[in-house]
């Protein structure tokens, strides 16, 4: 039996919204993951899983790709005829990537949902999750810093990010690196032990980085390797800071600056099907020599 104080984390999905590949993409990497004999294998969408004893599991972010990410993961299935170990689902915003799994998980099995107020107002003003029954799926909004447990022993806090409101609820020219409810990043703490998860970040200003320096372990928006890569490859009109994504590289981008803050594990997640750090190359060698890592689906990180 693990100590209470051990944190197993594992990456159910490490792509960005649409997955690797994605559905209508014929870019180099979607042409390579969908080759049986590629060395590049087909991501899911954004997710993590945690747990402290390997039994009861919190999921951060219920993307619409989880009844594979548990048929993937055989610790998140159930024990017998009507079981699971997933006890809750965390939500950092309300983009459809990161919502539309709940309507995956509406099948009479209690769980909480954990969110902001803001967050928990698009799903409840949408009639279509009312598929979860509220008897057995209770909805917990929480306020920005306010500690919960998704499990027992398990202390949480949500955090402002930079970012803005999801795609669907953009009027106009949405006000990019607005700091609020929208967008939050998750700070896990079990014993000596402090984790972060932060799939979507427009900026990181010197709050957020004096918050996470000597973290255990980190693991950080991807999206995108160059601020113009959607509109370089010719799949896209916006640059990552137009859709609430810092790139990783550049002036003012992730890899410089999470390299100053002495964290132990950093590992890329929410990687966009674009990015070729999903490959052998200059890019990922520039991200690896620097002591980060490419987050894959089932990928397990022990502390």
């Amino acid at each position: 039996m693990k100590k209470s104080s051990d944190v197993r984390i594992i990456v159910l999905g490490s792509a960005a919204g649409g997955g690797l590949p994605q559905w209508n993409c014929g870019c180099l990497n979607c042409t390579m993951a969908r080759d049986p004999g590629s060395a590049l294998k087909p991501q899911t969408q954004s997710s993590l899983a945690v747990s402290l004893d390997g039994e009861a599991w919190a999921v951060f972010n219920a993307s619409p790709d989880i009844r594979q990410q548990i048929e993937h993961n055989r610790l998140l299935q159930p024990r017998r005829l009507r079981h699971s170990p997933i006890k809750s689902v965390v939500l950092t915003n309300g983009d459809i990537d990161h919502l539309a799994g709940l309507l995956v998980l509406r099948e009479k099995q209690p769980f909480t949902v954990f969110s902001t107020c803001s967050v928990g107002e698009i799903i409840a003003e949408n009639p279509v999750f009312r598929v979860l029954d509220p008897e057995l799926v209770s909805r917990r909004s929480v306020e920005i810093e306010e500690a919960f447990f998704p499990l027992p022993d398990l202390e949480a806090r949500l955090f402002t990010v930079p970012g803005k409101v999801p795609l669907f609820l953009e009027e106009d020219e949405p006000d990019l690196n607005v700091e609020g409810e929208n967008t939050v990043g998750i700070e896990l703490k079990a014993g000596s032990k402090r984790v972060y998860y932060i799939p979507g970040c427009g900026v990181m200003n010197a709050g957020l980085g004096a918050r996470l320096a000597d973290a255990d372990a980190l693991f950080f928006d991807g999206t995108l390797f160059t601020d113009r890569e959607m509109i370089a490859t010719g799949t896209g009109r916006k640059t990552g800071r137009r859709m609430g994504h810092m790139p990783i590289s550049g002036e003012g981008g992730s890899l410089d600056i999470l390299d100053g803050l002495n964290i132990r594990r950093k590992v890329y997640v929410h990687i966009n099907n674009t990015n070729p750090i999903w490959r052998p190359g200059p890019e990922r060698t520039a991200v690896e020599s620097r002591g980060f890592e490419v987050g894959f689906d089932g990928m397990e990180v022990s502390l």
